[in-house]
């Protein structure tokens, strides 16, 4: 005789509730371990009105580069407060004077506060089209400050040279280039400050300065100016 033929039936209490208890545990929600997806949490920060968690987020320290998974989770979050006008202003500008990471200075950029696109135009961690674009910005702060940029283009700062709209400090600025050891090509920087020269805008200072420039056709041309 087997085992088997020695041991009586099996309870049938015990198997129900044996049934009982695997149906349950099939029926319960997986195990909440916090996560939760990215999408979730960037739809609640890009809508949230809450301007002290907004602040948080904008000014916490990210993750290491080396855990990429929580690095790009939390500059994707870092989109969704710079994009929303319930964000602090002081934290906007912040963001956009600091961040290395286009997609958020992209959104910045766009900002209707010209204070945060100012922020932007200077960041010399701009893409060069981007901050050609803002060197064509409506505000007059925001334009200068991206025609001061280092990643600016030497055609788009010839277009600012050129431009009645700009003003006299940024044409100053415009006017030394090529003068010192700022490594800019003599060719391009001549051009520049020639277009200055011309400029209507031009603060009579930096035209007396322009007049002794050492190449003779920016000299020529704020003479000429002078004499107008």
């Amino acid at each position: 005789m087997t085992d088997d033929e020695h041991e009586g039936p099996e309870d049938p209490e015990e198997a129900t509730r044996s049934e009982d208890a695997k149906r349950t545990r099939d029926a319960a929600p997986p195990q909440d371990d916090g996560f939760r997806p990215l999408t979730v949490d960037y739809e609640r920060l890009r809508h949230s009105t809450d301007s002290s968690e907004l602040s948080a987020e904008a000014r916490r320290t990210l993750p290491d580069r080396s855990d990429q998974a929580a690095f790009s989770r939390a500059t994707a979050l870092l989109e969704a407060v710079a994009g929303n006008a319930a964000t602090p202003v002081d934290d906007r500008v912040l963001l956009a004077t600091t961040m290395p990471f286009p997609n958020i200075l992209v959104k910045l950029s766009e900002d209707p506060d010209p204070r945060v696109r100012a922020a932007v135009a200077g960041n010399p961690n701009d893409k060069n089209w981007l901050v050609g674009r803002l060197t064509k910005d409506p505000d007059v702060t925001v334009r200068g400050a991206a025609l001061r940029n280092p990643s600016t283009s030497w055609r788009m700062r010839l277009e600012g040279a050129q431009d009645p709209r700009t003003d006299t400090d940024t044409l100053g600025f415009l006017a030394g280039l090529g003068l010192g050891d700022d490594g800019s090509p003599r060719v391009l920087a001549v051009m520049v400050r020639r277009a200055v020269a011309l400029n209507p805008s031009v603060a009579s200072g930096t035209l007396d300065v322009l007049a002794g420039d050492p190449d003779p056709d920016v000299a020529r041309a704020a003479r000429s100016r002078r004499m107008a």
